[in-house]
């Protein structure tokens, strides 16, 4: 195998594990800041801070784990051959993992404008739509179904 193909990919595997870091936690923040009591502004502050600063790094990590991965697809034409339906099953739920991403910082801003509505339940199952996204997207790399 050719060594920048392998150096490539081993820096998509560890920057969409970085980036899925920040998209396992950030939506947690956000169930923490649903709860907190509207006259504990000090929490609500840290909380906003905290969550500002990882979307952003996050978002700095989407970044690299795109640009790696869309250099393999069309770099080293991965998509090319039969049997890579899987690939265009995992580039869809990429494209739903960019939405997750930016619904994330579409909810950030409703807490930066208290605006929020939704109840810390709600953010609560909506905390686990990255860990979904990730196993999908991992059972599809590694049993390549179709």
């Amino acid at each position: 195998m050719d060594t920048l193909y392998l150096g490539v990919k081993t820096l998509h595997i560890i920057f969409i594990a970085s980036w899925f870091a920040g998209l396992f936690y950030l939506p947690r923040i956000l169930v923490n800041l649903a709860m907190v009591a509207p006259d504990s502004h000090a929490e609500r502050e840290r909380l906003l801070l905290m969550a500002r600063k990882l979307q952003r790094f996050a978002t700095l990590l989407m970044v690299v784990a795109l640009a790696s991965g869309l250099w393999l697809w069309l770099g080293y034409s991965v998509w090319r051959g039969p049997g890579n339906g899987w690939l265009h099953a995992k580039l869809a739920l990429v494209v739903a993992v960019i939405g997750f991403h930016h619904v994330n910082a579409r909810l950030l801003r409703q807490f930066e404008h208290a605006a929020n509505r939704r109840s810390h339940v709600w953010f609560r199952v909506y905390n686990e739509v990255s860990v979904l996204l990730f196993a999908a997207i991992v059972t599809l790399v590694v049993f390549k179904p179709f």
